[in-house]
């Protein structure tokens, strides 16, 4: 087994690097913005700007890379993502950061694609399955690490936006020393709204509003967990364990989405987030368990509805297009990420910081209503003839190389 690990291992350590980089990053910004006293708007609008800086990675990313190569454009992006948090430092105005921030996103989608592609290229058909788990956990467990780095520090001085980017300069090395052929071109996805709606309407709404809840509770969790008291090393826990949970629950939850209709899983997650939506929203705890245990609900069903969506959508998928709708729905995922952290900003400057859980709790009702819809208008795919569930990292980590990485060990199990 440690064969099949050692020739990626300086790659998973180099993404490791990359998104213990990215999770310092994606939390210091708010919680240093709460300090300057920026409004929950402009600190939403952070998210809308990453939203928009990943979705545009993950679109021009392969041109540029069929322009300069991997190793050129992966060190490029390493090195503007270890700039701009820099001079996110040096630059402390909403406007600046939220330019920084999409700029960063950018970054962080060509960066992520690379690394997959170099994986993907690196490893055994055979092997591929064990290595993008590994390779998902890997992520998983460095952003929450740097995430809960914060804790040990002040977030209000420079010291850590310069770990971050240390931390992504690091993230160019193993790259920067392989002597790996070059991989094969990244994948390219143009995204084509009428086939994926003739393809799976559920999932073209669903993964939509979906991008909304979670881009807007990603993104604000930690201004909202600052706004109702709880303390620095609480504040890393409330935006951590909703990935950890989100990742854990897909285990269950994909068997079952394999054994039943996948849109009653879908229908049964967005129940039991909005269960959740409304415990914030109407006992208003401030102490520090019912936060956290909370967050932990509601994490473990908001990310994990994004698999289950992408796997329903691939169902439905024509032959040989599964990629093409895999990384058409990240696309759209994306866009609801654009929308989400802007209107939650805007509810929770407007109103309160509570109504964070209001545009997520529309979002969900969007989602089971508009699911029991079409529950009615269209049979469910026969158990034998679904595709095996994929455990996938939430959309905001996510790229359509992602798809293809995950796709290329199907095939090769199939084959």
């Amino acid at each position: 087994m440690l064969r099949q690990f050692l020739p990626v291992s300086t790659l998973l350590l180099g993404s490791a690097f990359l998104l213990f980089a990215g999770g310092i990053n994606g939390l210091i910004l708010p919680l240093r913005g709460q300090y300057e006293g920026f409004s929950a708007l402009s600190l939403g609008l952070l998210g809308t700007g990453w939203a928009i800086g990943y979705v545009s990675g993950c679109i021009f990313t392969a041109r540029l890379v069929g322009r300069v190569g991997h190793i050129r454009a992966f060190g490029a992006m390493a090195a503007i993502a270890a700039i701009s948090i820099l001079l996110s430092a040096l630059l402390v105005t909403p406007i600046a950061w939220i330019i920084l921030r999409a700029l960063c996103g950018f970054c962080f989608a060509g960066a992520a694609m690379i690394v997959e592609s170099w994986l993907s290229e690196q490893t055994e058909p055979s092997s591929r399955g064990k290595v993008f788990g590994v390779y998902t956990m890997v992520n998983l467990g460095a952003t929450t690490a740097g995430q809960m780095l914060l804790t040990v520090g002040d977030p209000n001085g420079f010291t850590f936006f310069a770990i971050a980017a240390i931390f992504y300069c690091l993230a160019l090395v193993p790259t920067a020393v392989s002597s790996s052929a070059t991989p094969a071109p990244l994948v390219s996805v143009n995204l084509d709204l009428k086939a994926l709606w003739r393809n799976s309407p559920v999932a073209v709404i669903a993964v939509l509003f979906v991008g909304v809840s979670n881009s807007a509770f990603g993104t604000l969790a930690a201004v909202y967990a600052e706004r109702v008291g709880l303390v620095l090393a609480t504040i890393a826990l409330f935006t951590s364990i909703p990935i950890l949970a989100g990742a854990l629950a897909q285990i269950p939850v994909g068997w079952l989405s394999d054994k039943t209709d996948r849109r009653h899983v879908l229908i049964g997650l967005a129940v039991l987030a909005l269960a959740a939506d409304a415990a914030f929203l109407v006992f208003a705890p401030d102490s520090r368990a019912l936060n956290l245990v909370l967050a932990g609900v509601l994490g473990g069903s908001i990310f994990a509805m994004y698999p289950v969506i992408v796997a329903h959508a691939n169902d439905h998928a024509a032959p040989g297009t599964s990629i093409q709708i895999s990384g058409g729905l990240l696309l759209l995922y994306g866009i609801g990420g654009i929308v989400g952290p802007l209107i939650a900003g805007w509810a929770m400057a407007g109103f309160a910081d509570r109504a964070l859980f209001v545009i997520t709790a529309g979002s969900h009702v969007v989602i089971i209503f508009y699911t029991m819809f079409r529950i009615m208008k269209r049979e469910a795919v026969p158990v034998e003839d679904k595709i095996d569930f994929r455990p996938v990292p939430g959309g905001r980590i996510s790229t359509p190389q992602t798809a293809a990485f995950a796709k290329a060990d199907s095939v090769a199990g199939n084959a």
